[in-house]
């Protein structure tokens, strides 16, 4: 880019690279931001001691991903993970991904719009945050990516207890919150699990149970899959959130309100 605007573009492989070497990859390539579909967090982890900007959830055509970006539109609010979708492909990506961390859109019901009211709700804030499990093991920070979260508040595009802590939030404030699954990921839903015949789907005979991909829905959406099952004629995918089930806790500062 110069002055803004694309002046030019390449397609480049990765030589088998993959997850956080993929950062390295990246690195060697001068490349200062990347924009993509689903992440874990290994690889979110990697990008961050790369320097390399993350802008994940972003879907269709690369190019206009480019554009918006550069209008500022595009944040990153992780991936779209619409598992109702049939006519499903085979993304191979190892076994690491997912959604994003706790921000997202239409991830199966686990993101749907809050009913919630504030001063804060339908304001862009910028807050800083780290979260954790209840023993402690931290999952995600924003502190160690150097980066506040961007969102609109009350707009759906971040789990329902996360907007709720920020709605009346003052700039400079910092909340501690506890989160049941029912204001986060939600439970795990037994209809989201797909099992479909492995000569349906080139590539899969070689994936192995635990292992997580990428399927794509009717609309080309990428969405994380875990293997959960299979045998020699069949393949059972777990389209639920990783962390679906879990209660989540968050460290919350507001930055900036918008």
């Amino acid at each position: 880019m110069e002055d803004g605007k694309v002046v030019s573009s390449e397609l480049i492989g990765s030589n088998g690279s993959g997850h956080g070497a993929l950062a390295g990859l990246l690195s060697g390539r001068a490349v200062d931001v990347l924009i993509c579909g689903g992440i874990g967090a290994g690889a979110q982890n990697a990008l961050a001691e790369w320097g390399i900007e993350l802008c994940a959830g972003a879907s269709g055509d690369a190019d206009k991903a480019v554009e918006a970006y550069l209008r500022g539109e595009l944040v990153n609010t992780g991936a779209n993970c619409d598992h109702h979708g049939e006519g499903h492909s085979c993304g191979h990506h190892g076994d690491e991904g997912g959604c994003g961390h706790h921000d997202g859109e239409d991830c199966g019901g686990c993101h749907e719009k809050p009913s919630i009211e504030g001063v804060n709700v339908g304001k862009t804030c910028r807050t800083h945050y780290r979260g954790t499990f209840n023993d402690g093991t931290q999952f995600d920070s924003s502190y160690d990516r150097g980066e506040p979260l961007e969102f609109v508040c009350g707009a759906g595009m971040m789990i329902k207890g996360f907007d709720a802590a920020v709605a009346n939030m003052k700039v400079g404030e910092t909340v501690t919150v506890h989160l049941m699954p029912e204001e986060a990921y939600g439970q795990p839903d037994p209809r989201a699990f797909l099992t479909v015949p492995i000569a349906r789907m080139p590539g899969t005979e070689k994936l192995e149970v635990g292992q997580q991909v990428y399927l794509q829905n009717m609309q080309g959406e990428p969405f994380p899959v875990r293997v959960s099952a299979k045998d020699a004629e069949t393949i059972t995918f777990d389209a639920n959130h990783e962390m679906a089930g879990k209660e989540l806790n968050f460290t919350i500062e507001l930055v900036e309100v918008k």
